[in-house]
């Protein structure tokens, strides 16, 4: 035993499920020396001969009190045990006990935290996890990293915010990403269960009250097949495209494509441009409710090409053709367009709409979908300079997501949608 272990008054001792065979000689040593025993009913019960008084954890700030107590006392030979699951100072009551007491007074001995096993078992690496609590705490932070998409995050949950809580949560977003659902049950322990399940199965499932979830997002979702024939005519949920995997969010939502779809006013057998296509997502949903038109995607990254291909192919869509290039000057040499719709400009609106004037066929249809007010005020300024006439449709939508047994609104990024015609 250190020189600091000998010293120091009060010592935190991580443990597992496995109890005291889980703990080194050194620390059933001094756990045995202990001269007040500190922990839940569930960590006491692994040493059921100590002598030592015992002191329960309920509130924790009396168990503060009485610990600080003890350490007022005159005796000096006292050695005060907390015993607490996993890493005391991974969102454990290490962090409430520093402070409470003065540092020197504490030494920490951790055990695996419940993150390092679940991910040991499910074996993937751990140091690039994203680390969520939820319990005794909303499901905010874990909303805002699934929005980010980010690529693996391992969650402690409580009685509230269950793995059916978080499943909710999922599915409420309507993510452009794909996560494998894992719920790791009584890590360490005899009843230990380690499951990757459906987010569908999830929802009505019971889990053990020693759980964490791990989300891994799917980096093979190109790979998956879709249930074609069960899929909506109108408003595909973003889950239904491959995505960007550093930017999974960035695509045309359904609800605000469903909008713009309605703008567009489509006709069978129309030659439509898509100008900063991105995912396809807009392109895609032209040409499934017009088969017998010819769609332009036309988007100047290599990555996002590529996936309007892929996407095109994941749905089976044969009338869409990607182009690879900057607007406007891949635009001369497309067929001239009865419907245009602008999702991106890269900082060229001003020529595009030039060109798209040129190029439009008469009674076209341009619309845009704007999300800064500059673009706003130098689409609508060259409207006007043009004598083009316009309408707004200012679009500001909430999803409802789970909080907990509740239910909350969350706000989309606002878009303005405008449809113009010469």
């Amino acid at each position: 035993m250190s020189h600091e272990q000998c010293l120091t008054p009060v010592q935190v001792v991580g443990i597992g499920l496995d109890g005291a065979a889980g703990l080194t000689d050194s620390l059933r040593q001094l756990v045995e020396k202990a001269t007040l025993l500190v922990g839940s009913n569930r960590h006491l019960s692994y040493f059921p001969n100590h002598q030592a008084p015992r002191l329960v954890l309920g509130d924790l700030t009396e168990a503060v009190q009485a610990i600080r107590a003890q350490l007022d006392g005159v005796d000096k030979d006292r050695c005060i045990v907390v015993l607490v699951s996993g890493d005391p100072l991974f969102f454990g009551l290490g962090r409430l006990l520093l402070a409470q007491l003065p540092p020197q007074q504490l030494t920490f001995h951790p055990h695996l935290s419940s993150v390092q096993l679940a991910c040991s078992r499910i074996k993937v690496p751990w140091q690039n996890a994203h680390l969520v609590s939820v319990h005794g705490r909303s499901l905010e932070q874990l909303r805002v990293a699934l929005k980010q998409g980010v690529e693996k995050i391992a969650v402690l949950t409580d009685g509230t915010n269950t793995p059916s809580a978080i499943a909710r949560l999922l599915l409420a977003m309507d993510l452009a990403s794909c996560y494998e659902f894992w719920v790791c049950e009584n890590l360490g322990g005899t009843g230990e269960q380690v499951l990757c399940l459906g987010v569908d199965t999830i929802l009505n499932q019971t889990f053990s009250p020693l759980n964490v979830v791990v989300l891994l997002r799917n980096s093979n979702q190109a790979e998956q097949e879709l249930d074609l024939d069960s899929l909506p005519l109108l408003g595909l949920n973003d889950q239904s495209f491959v995505s960007f995997s550093d930017r999974p969010g960035l695509m045309t939502k359904r609800e605000v494509r469903v909008l713009v779809l309605g703008e567009l006013a489509l006709q069978p057998g129309q030659t439509v441009w898509d100008i900063g296509a991105g995912t396809g997502s807009v392109s895609i949903e032209i040409a499934r409710l017009c088969p017998t038109s010819e769609v332009f995607a036309i988007e100047k990254t290599a990555i996002g090409s590529a996936l309007i291909v892929k996407n095109c192919r994941r749905l089976q869509v044969k009338n869409v053709t990607s182009i690879h290039g900057g607007a406007p000057e891949v635009l001369h040499n497309l067929p001239a367009p009865n419907r245009i719709f602008i999702g991106g400009s890269g900082g060229n609106l001003n020529s595009i709409l030039d060109t798209c004037q040129a190029r439009l066929i008469e009674d076209g249809v341009v619309v845009l979908a704007l999300a800064t007010l500059e673009h706003l005020n130098t689409a609508l300024s060259w409207f006007s300079s043009h004598d083009w006439n316009y309408q707004l449709l200012q679009v500001q939508l909430s999803r409802s997501i789970s909080v907990g047994k509740l239910t909350r609104l969350t706000p989309l990024n606002p878009v303005t949608i405008v449809r113009a015609k010469l």
